[in-house]
């Protein structure tokens, strides 16, 4: 439309978000850039990593564990990053994945949820067909302002999810201020707008008072390979540390070695051994 005023393309774009009741993305790119402001001037200051458990609402997170069977790791720290930024106003959070990764990852455990703080009853669940469709819901959802965070578990390395998506993920979710993770596997990574990024890999918990051999809180290595949150967060990058999820929220520890007293299994008894089934069915007249 090369004959329409500025004004008039401005104009159209409030009417678009008013019908839309979202806010404009470049809205979004500046509200980010304010609330952000104050990490952005801490120039000199020593990061520290344990305050980037603590980021602002509003931002991309990308979570990443080298493998899948590390999913239990990597979605337990999501659902704790997402807990932190539950209210009275914003009680909800939504968890996505395709159909056919279903099966891969499985889904998240009402039980083991409220381990994390969160009543399974502000879990919304949703099981999306493609990832285009994935990618819609999310957007939609970040727009929701009753949405604490929202968090997309991917097995795969879709096409679809580049950059371009990835910065207007970042751009919806700081206008809005709703966070938003993509939880991923494996170790490659792809140019993306997130504005953290964490490498989980679940740690060897830390002792009971009442039996220093029974499983501990769940403990946590955490690596920050990505910080945009300014220059203090940059320092940052690379370090790792090791948190408990605790009822308080994220603590940093000290890796300690369990001093539990090993258990010692007698040998079993000697016994004649049964033939495997498959020789004992090649015998049979």
């Amino acid at each position: 439309m090369p004959g329409l005023a500025r004004h008039d393309l401005d104009a159209l774009r409030l009417k678009i978000a008013a019908l839309e009741k979202r806010p404009l993305l470049a809205e979004g790119a500046a509200m980010l850039a304010e609330r952000l402001g104050r990490a952005a001037n801490d120039r000199g200051e020593n990061a520290d990593p344990l305050e980037l458990l603590a980021a602002p609402s509003g931002l991309l997170h990308e979570v990443f564990a080298d493998e899948q069977r590390q999913s239990g790791a990597a979605l337990g720290f999501t659902f704790g990053l997402a807990r932190q930024l539950l209210t009275s106003q914003r009680q909800a959070v939504l968890y996505l994945q395709l159909v056919g990764e279903g099966q891969e990852l499985g889904l998240p455990y009402g039980a083991g949820l409220t381990q994390f703080g969160i009543d399974p009853a502000q879990l919304v669940i949703g099981r999306i067909d493609s990832m285009t469709e994935l990618l819609w819901a999310m957007e939609e959802a970040i727009a929701c302002r009753a949405v604490a965070g929202v968090i997309a578990d991917l097995a795969s390395h879709p096409k679809a999810l580049d950059f371009t998506v990835s910065r207007r993920l970042s751009l919806r979710a700081a206008a809005a201020g709703t966070s938003a993770f993509l939880v991923r596997y494996g170790r490659g990574r792809e140019a993306s707008a997130a504005k953290l990024r964490w490498r989980i890999s679940p740690a060897m918990s830390g002792e009971l008072p009442f039996d220093p051999r029974a499983p501990g809180i769940p403990r946590f290595q955490v690596e920050i390979e990505k910080g945009r949150l300014g220059d203090k967060t940059q320092r940052a990058e690379g370090k790792t540390m090791l948190v408990d999820w605790t009822e308080n929220g994220f603590v940093s520890v000290e890796p300690k070695r369990r001093t539990g007293t090993a258990v010692h299994r007698t040998a079993p008894t000697s016994r004649p051994v049964a033939a495997p089934l498959g020789h004992r069915l090649s015998q049979a007249g």
